[in-house]
């Protein structure tokens, strides 16, 4: 287990030390701003639309960071040649992938709650006052998809032989997966046989990461959502990393390193 965070760590120290979360955070921070400043129709208390806008922004920012922040770990060590000083240690193939799911996860954690925070800053500034449960609920549930999204992406590392390719395939996955997917099954009743069959067997399959997506509680302060319903969405995900993060591993101890 200390060697699982030890190799977190440095994950997490990676991530901080380049530009990706910087530029993308000022990004954020300056559309946000700009479009707070309009006012439109002469009417101060239209928020909805610069909290609409700023949760897209953030949604995307962090799946930039996710998917791009994984899918160079093990590529990286390997060009570098630093994976062959980290394994001759007493550290086994799993615990690197663990460890490096670990760290990515947890910066994409870091990266959530200052953005999160800067969101309620903003929409608080409009609105003067800050649904707490709302907040806490979008934010760990978007953290929980992460989870499923970094361990798609570090299966993927060791699938396809080019980063960029890991990581053009797994943004298409990915928006694929949160636009077309919930949609998959009323396509399937229209169509005939067997694309049908395969259209069901594929919404059955792909993870439903919209599950996860409260932007909409938080954009028209909706209750909270029944705690019940958000651990059974923890299940949902943690089944679905724990396949990716396991293929992960099979692959890895298979693969040859040079």
């Amino acid at each position: 287990m200390n060697t699982t965070l030890a190799i977190a760590g440095i994950v997490i120290k990676e991530l901080y030390r380049r530009k990706d979360f910087y530029v993308l955070f000022v990004l954020t921070a300056l559309i946000t701003v700009l479009m707070g400043s309009v006012t439109l129709f002469h009417d101060t208390h239209i928020v909805r639309y610069l909290k609409e806008m700023c949760l897209l922004l953030i949604w995307i920012c962090s799946l930039v960071i996710a998917i791009t922040t994984t899918a160079r770990q093990l590529p990286m060590e390997r060009e570098s040649r630093t994976i062959f000083p980290l394994l001759a240690k007493p550290v086994t193939r799993t615990q690197v992938v663990l460890g490096k799911f670990l760290g990515c996860w947890l910066a994409c954690a870091v990266t959530l709650v200052v953005f999160y925070l800067f969101f309620g800053i903003a929409a608080m500034s409009k609105e003067h006052h800050w649904p707490l449960t709302n907040y806490f609920q979008a934010l760990t549930l978007h953290w929980i998809m992460l989870g499923i999204v970094v361990a798609m992406a570090l299966l993927g590392s060791l699938v396809f032989s080019a980063t960029s390719s890991n990581v053009t395939i797994s943004f298409v996955a990915v928006t694929f997966i949160l636009l077309l997917g919930r949609h998959l099954d009323k396509v399937a009743m229209q169509i005939p046989q067997p694309a049908s069959g395969a259209l069901q067997a594929l919404f059955f399959t792909i993870p439903h990461l919209e599950f996860f997506d409260l932007r909409d509680l938080v954009i028209h302060d909706w209750p909270p959502v029944r705690w019940l319903v958000c651990l059974k969405a923890v299940a949902y995900a943690a089944a679905y990393a724990a396949f990716f993060l396991g293929a992960a591993c099979l692959l890895f101890r298979r693969k040859a390193i040079n």
